[in-house]
């Protein structure tokens, strides 16, 4: 039946044209929680084979960590989450003496911890109207301003066809009030992938509802008078592998609670001392021990883009893909993320169609997910403003 109906839509879709890039156009940028590159090619997903076939095809790297709102906020702002200061999705605030937490709705609603100039903001200031739908950190008031038209993931909640119907919504606006991005957020694949791991047959079965209904929405954004003028990309946060309770290395094994203030355990583990003499003994402990990599703030590789933030821990340890590094085992057995960025599970997939893009054309090499934000901005027609990424990287998918 969901082959039968999508059949039946690609008989009313109408083709697209090329149109010149800039204000002109309009992009649509949609982020599947959690998918994974090979979803995309393994799973019965026969719209994002459409978009392989008929645009672009590519993997993107997250940044490190490879977590949800570092890795959302790095895609708007082109910087690395050491940068822009999201730099897990819990952390201590050492001058503010409070713990960031995206389950805390005080200090993830507050400003201050989000840097940089979102693109949002950046193609708003230059004129361009911009909307989103639920986008990590686009309903916090950042630098005393929010996108043209927004919702507060908070209070708003909307299913996955409200947001597509909004996204349509927003796109049949009359002109002077039309936005010309619009950045949408969905939790699937992710929390399937979470709840029974990346291979399981529920996981698929969310990818492959998430890719009917994206079908059927780029479908009705065909049938609009602007249908022609819109760039559609599809990617993600980060991907995902499979892990298992046994798979653990027992913080409390390691380090004498005696030397430790907090910790943030996640991936990776921020280890805040008790005082900065324990920090080497912290560090030391930590060395040789299977399964995990232990560093200090400010020695953490340099591909890895991290460590150097106020804000990260004094010791930051990052477990093997596939483990985890607490003081406790997880319960789960289905999947995670947040380890090193390119580890192959933690790749994203990556598909964009429209007037701006080549028509089968299948990227090389994988890119960085800092390209997005100027990669937008030149969809838009506005000038980027500092960042991390490069639009030259990204270059080879645009007509």
């Amino acid at each position: 039946m969901r082959r039968l109906i999508y059949l039946l839509l690609l008989m009313v879709v109408l083709p697209w044209q090329a149109q010149a890039a800039g204000r002109d156009t309009y992009t649509v940028i949609i982020s599947l929680d959690g998918l994974r590159w090979d979803y995309l090619d393994t799973y019965d997903v026969p719209f994002m084979q459409q978009l392989a076939r008929e645009g672009v095809k590519a993997v993107m790297q997250p940044s490190f960590p490879s977590k949800t709102f570092p890795n959302h906020y790095t895609l708007a702002t082109g910087l690395v989450p050491d940068h822009h200061g999201i730099i897990a999705n819990s952390f201590w605030d050492r001058e503010g003496g409070v713990e960031y937490s995206l389950k805390n709705p005080v200090t993830r609603a507050d400003g201050k911890y989000y840097g940089g100039d979102p693109v949002w903001l950046t193609a708003k200031h230059q004129g361009v109207k911009t909307a989103t739908v639920f986008w990590v950190g686009s309903d916090v008031t950042i630098n005393g301003d929010h996108p043209t038209y927004w919702r507060d993931y908070q209070t708003q909640q909307l299913d996955f066809q409200g947001r597509v119907d909004e996204v349509l919504r927003l796109l049949s606006m009359p002109e002077k009030d039309r936005p010309h991005l619009v950045m949408a957020y969905f939790e699937e694949p992710d929390r399937s992938g979470h709840s029974y791991g990346p291979l399981h047959r529920l996981t698929r079965r969310a990818m492959e509802d998430v890719d009917l209904l994206l079908s059927m929405m780029w479908t009705r954004i065909q049938m609009l008078p602007i249908g022609s003028q819109v760039n559609l990309i599809i990617t993600g946060d980060h991907g995902m592998t499979s892990v298992d309770p046994k798979r653990f290395v027992n913080m409390k094994e390691l380090l004498p609670a005696r030397w430790i203030e907090r910790t943030c355990n996640d991936y990776p583990t921020l280890i805040y001392a008790r005082a900065p003499q324990y920090i080497d003994s912290i560090y030391n402990a930590l060395q040789g021990v299977d399964h995990i990599r232990a560093w200090k703030r400010g020695e953490v590789p340099a591909y890895l883009n991290y460590g150097n933030n106020p804000n990260a821990g004094d010791v930051i340890v990052l477990p093997d893909v596939g483990w985890l590094f607490a003081d406790k085992p997880s319960k789960t057995q289905g999947g995670s993320h947040g380890f090193d960025h390119t580890a192959a599970d933690m790749q994203v997939g990556f598909r964009a169609i429209g007037p701006d893009f080549k028509v089968g054309y299948e990227k090389a090499d994988r890119f960085r997910n800092v390209c997005v934000y100027p990669l937008l901005c030149y969809l838009l027609g506005v000038t980027p403003s500092p960042n991390d990424g490069s639009l030259d990287e990204v270059r080879d998918m645009l007509r």
